[in-house]
Parts: structure tokens; sequence; C-alpha cells
């Protein structure tokens, strides 16, 4: 059965009237086509779906009636923070729905010498906002109440200092001789999972995280593409410590 869910970033409580943002309302009323009376569930990301109804429908824009709240407990007990580096385009946005999709707890977005995008200021601020909303979508589709965040693009080594300390840390490298197989259970710490750009890291980027306290994880034999290689260590480590 097809549930028709979106999200709306405002506190939500039931018998409250909802205005519908311009997102959740082009997505609700326009793309489902849903009308006056008709149910929906909405969330705003505090780990709660609300079901809803919609009360106003026109070209304006739309209402939703809240009308009970249900606790969501999907989030993955492996808490994984995908630290990538800024793939160019439609691989971006590919990587962070299918991160979220399988679980990711946030993303770090950062630059390295290899980096082919590179985000100062306004440019930055609007691809921050559309990666989030890529996000959001994700959730809608996945089931998740929580959203996971994504932090501002940084460059490597401040993304490195704002790491959570007790964190436990490790870089693809198909050189490094520890696998997913020999790694010892990270239990509540997250696990910050860093994945290179396109040109991978350079020596450098190398040194810098290895004076993080990142060690190296080898998937296999072979060389993966950034937007796969994330996906199947993400994959692999849920399986072994989450919930796949």
């Amino acid at each position: 059965m097809r549930v028709n869910r979106a999200h709306v970033d405002a506190a939500l409580a039931v018998g409250a009237r909802v205005a519908l943002p311009e997102g959740a309302a082009a997505h609700l009323l326009r793309v489902l086509r849903l009308g006056v009376g008709d149910g929906c569930v909405l969330f705003n990301g505090d780990g709660h779906d609300y079901d809803a109804r919609i009360v106003v429908a026109d070209k304006r824009g739309g209402e939703a009636e809240v009308t009970g709240v249900r606790a969501v407990d999907n989030e993955s007990p492996l808490r994984i923070v995908l630290l990538q580096g800024i793939a160019r385009g439609e691989k971006m946005d590919w990587i962070l729905q299918k991160a979220t999709e399988l679980g990711v707890a946030g993303f770090v977005p950062v630059s390295s010498e290899r980096s082919e995008v590179r985000l100062e200021g306004e440019r930055a601020a609007k691809r921050l906002a559309h990666w989030r909303s890529v996000v959001v979508s994700a959730c809608e589709q996945s089931g998740r109440a929580r959203v996971p965040d994504v932090a501002s693009p940084r460059p490597l080594a401040a993304a490195l200092a704002a790491l959570p300390g007790d964190s436990l840390r490790l870089t693809l490298d198909p050189e490094a001789a520890a696998g997913i197989a020999t790694l010892p259970a990270p239990g509540a710490r997250p696990l910050v999972l860093a994945t290179g750009p396109e040109g991978g890291w350079s020596p450098r980027d190398r040194a810098t995280l290895e004076g993080g306290g990142f060690g190296g994880l080898r998937l296999g034999p072979r060389i993966l593409r950034t937007e796969t290689a994330g996906m199947a260590a993400i994959a692999a480590l849920q399986a072994r410590f989450g919930d796949l």
C-alpha cells in the first residue's frame, strides 16, 4: 500500500492545522493529486509520523489537520557518518539519496586536493540547501522519521577538526590490510566513513586523514568509483553491525 508521506518543517501535534509548505503541497496536491478529506502522513524529523487529512487544497496551497501520532523506530543502531569528497552534479545527489535509504546518520561534504567541485559563499549555500532537500526526499520515500544532518561543505582538515572525538574513523583504501570482517564492533560510538572524490584522496589528503585518526578499510580486490564505494561499504557495515 502506498503511503502519501511528506516532510513539514514545523511543530506537529494532534488537532493542529498545518499550512503545507510549497514542496509538500506540490508533492501531495499536484503530484499525488490528493484532495480535501484525503489522508496523508506528515513528519518533521522528531522521530514520529503524524497521520493527517487534507482540509484545504487550492491553487494557493494547502492545509492539513493532524489526526494521530505514532513513534517510528527504524533508525539503525550503527551511527554511520559519511565524510564524502564532494562529487560532481547528480553523483552527489545519488550518494546522498542512497546513503539515506541505507540508514546513514549524517553527512560531512568535504573539498580536498583532487576535488573537481569548489564551493564558496552563495553557491555553497544553494548547494547545501539542495543536498538537504535530497535527503528529506529520501526520508519521505524510505519511511525514516529522523532526517540525517548534512553539514556545510568545508575543507578536509576543517571537517576533521569538527568530528566527534569518540568516533571510530575509517577511510576506504584499496591497499589497506583491514577489511570489514576484521573490524571490532564500534558499539555506541559513531563510525565515520571517509570516501574520496572522483580523483581519490591525494597523498597529502591521506596524511591529513591519518593524522586525524583514520585507519584504512579495504573493500575487496577491485577499485570502486566514489558513488559506488561508499554505498558498498555502508551496506556491508550495516549487514555486520547494523540492521540489514
